[in-house]
């Protein structure tokens, strides 16, 4: 085999392993709902085990504008399968924009944005 096609077939081969290694290849959000002071987030993972982030910042709706007024990040392990992240947040009546993000070390799995009413 010649170094011109060795260099494509070992890059090749290299981005394979890393997206073996890389943990949940596949993240999905689910509707997040609202309940005593807490978001509610389920988070559907198709690959392996890892750490994440959780991240939900939140726009107030009102007059039909949005003004973000926090935002949070939370730590989990995103088993495969169903998972369930809870975020502590105290929000007061009022209409909500939240954009969610599946963060990991370096990169964004997935973003969502979900509209709730408290």
């Amino acid at each position: 085999m010649s170094a011109r096609y060795r260099t494509p077939c070992f890059y090749g081969v290299l981005i394979i392993l890393l997206l073996l290694g890389a943990g949940c290849t596949s993240t999905a959000i689910g509707d997040v709902t609202y309940t005593n002071g807490t978001l509610l987030v389920p988070v559907t993972c198709s690959g392996e085990p890892t750490d994440a982030f959780v991240q939900v910042t939140v726009y107030e709706i009102r007059d039909l504008h949005q003004q973000e007024i926090t935002f949070r990040q939370v730590p989990v392990t995103l088993r495969q399968g169903a998972n369930e992240v809870l975020v502590p947040l105290s929000l007061p009546l009022g209409t909500y924009k939240l954009y969610v993000y599946i963060l990991t070390p370096g990169d964004r799995q997935t973003a969502t944005i979900r509209d709730i009413v408290v």
